[in-house]
């Protein structure tokens, strides 16, 4: 079962209700900057979390300025969309209701608002910043996505052209792979692959451990090349990240 800090009180908290019900994820989004942009993202991660274990889940975008350029970056980071908070109405009966945002004491939709989530869990994300122009390429976007998610993000985050180029490489030899790996007999994931992998996305939404996972996988002298392919399909599910785009074609990329 998923377990998320509640950064009210510092303690893992369970993310889905007790009884069975809808899930509310409302990502507060002030500015649309790389911290809003890291804030969407890994709302959009914990949602994926959620369905992966059956919850239902409901979204919502809240407290953003600048909202047509934030779904258009979101868009291109694979961050599927959001409800607007004014076309949500008062609520559907949640039996939960998770709160991303940022630590910002007296921004609208900030962690220090608290009217803005008094019920529920808040689950905080770090600052982030980006060198000029490097979260601006379009072109770049799944490395973005990868280079986001590699660092943990209870962890400020500052990202240069050597972050976003070291994640391209990985993305490029992790598509490739997986295009190669999708020709051979397939295989189920190992049982403590798999144990791993739900472990760590488990244990307060760890992405960098679930991308740890991924490396030991792509290494192992012990998983089938079969195996290896249905487990980073399977982890894509949360990732996002596309790994399998590249299968059939000609030269991965």
């Amino acid at each position: 079962m998923l377990r998320i800090t509640d950064a009210r009180t510092g303690e893992p908290t369970d993310a889905t209700p007790a009884r069975r019900g809808l899930t509310r994820v409302e990502a507060h989004v002030p500015r649309p900057d790389t911290t809003g942009l890291r804030v969407l993202l890994v709302a959009d991660v914990l949602v994926r979390a959620l369905e992966i274990s059956g919850t239902p889940v409901w979204t919502v975008l809240t407290g953003t300025e600048g909202r047509t350029e934030l779904r258009a970056r979101a868009a291109a980071l694979g961050i599927r969309p959001f409800e607007d908070e004014r076309d949500s109405g008062s609520g559907l009966g949640e039996a939960q209701v998770l709160h991303v945002c940022a630590p910002e004491a007296g921004s609208a939709g900030g962690a220090g608002d608290d009217s803005e989530t008094a019920n529920g869990l808040r689950v905080e994300v770090a600052p982030a910043d980006a060198e000029s122009g490097v979260a601006d390429d379009v072109e770049r976007a799944s490395a973005l996505r990868l280079a986001l998610l590699a660092c943990p993000r209870h962890e400020p985050l500052r990202l240069d052209e050597a972050a976003l180029t070291g994640a391209e490489d990985t993305l490029r030899r992790w598509r490739g792979a997986v295009a190669t790996w999708a020709t051979r007999p397939s295989g189920p994931i190992p049982d403590p692959v798999r144990q791993q992998l739900r472990a760590a996305w488990e244990d307060d939404l760890d992405v960098p451990a679930v991308l740890a996972v991924l490396r030991k996988v792509e290494t192992s002298g012990t998983v089938p090349d079969g195996a290896r392919f249905e487990t980073y399909a399977y982890a894509d599910r949360l990732l996002g990240l596309e790994l399998t785009r590249d299968i059939g074609r000609g030269t991965p990329s």
